[in-house]
């Protein structure tokens, strides 16, 4: 994977930077920055004062780069789903059955993140807590059906779309195919949250990992002839 990996730019719509971050070090490590303060702080607690303050530069910098805190969360929540979608493609490739494609997918989606060592600069398992906890603030916005509309939220809804035609491809009358996903995924990433933070809403199980099974089971059990 990291031979891939070491070929690939991550792509991030344009509509939600306004000077690309990945064009300069200064750009990256706002990205850098922010991810481990919002990982420390919260997002509510997140501005772009602390964010300068912590990387050693000034907030003008940073405006230069986004417009809001609003426009930054879309960026690094973006730049995740992209990267999930690369992940999906390697793990996918070169598997002829659905059932072990569709199984595989729903493993990448929902097992703990490990730091990606080809890009230095982002700290993916930090950034998988900030999608955990705070991903929900990119679309529960008066503005959201606006970004919609320019794409800002196109690398969720094409991982959605692949793991649902890999299910219609297993049982073409299944009606809810991106329901059942986005419930998954959305789902996975509160268990995660619960079973840090709030554990007696989750089970655990030993020698598993009893939230990817659980998911796992769900979604065949959802689409049996």
């Amino acid at each position: 994977m990291n031979r891939l990996f070491s070929k690939v730019h991550i792509q991030v719509n344009a509509a939600v930077y306004l000077k690309d971050p990945e064009s300069s070090q200064l750009g990256q490590r706002i990205i850098s920055g922010s991810i481990t303060l919002i990982d420390d702080i919260g997002f509510e607690q997140f501005t772009f004062g602390k964010l300068a303050k912590s990387i050693g530069s000034t907030e003008a910098s940073v405006y230069r780069y986004f417009e809001s805190k609003h426009k930054l969360l879309l960026y690094i929540t973006s730049w995740y789903w992209a990267w999930m979608e690369y992940r999906l493609v390697f793990r996918l490739a070169n598997l002829e059955s659905a059932e072990e494609r569709l199984k595989r997918a729903l493993i990448v989606l929902t097992e703990p993140i490990e730091e990606d060592s080809d890009f230095s600069h982002i700290n993916e398992v930090k950034l998988n807590h900030i999608v955990n906890s705070e991903a929900s603030k990119v679309y529960l916005t008066k503005d959201v059906d606006k970004e919609n509309k320019v794409g800002v939220f196109s690398p969720y809804k094409e991982i959605v779309e692949r793991v649902s035609n890999i299910i219609i491809e297993i049982n073409k009358s299944y009606k809810y195919p991106h329901m059942l996903v986005s419930t998954i995924i959305e789902g996975a990433h509160n268990q995660r949250f619960f079973a840090e933070h709030l554990p007696r809403l989750t089970d655990t199980v030993k020698g598993e990992d009893a939230i990817t099974n659980f998911c796992i089971e769900t979604v065949f059990n959802s689409i049996k002839k």
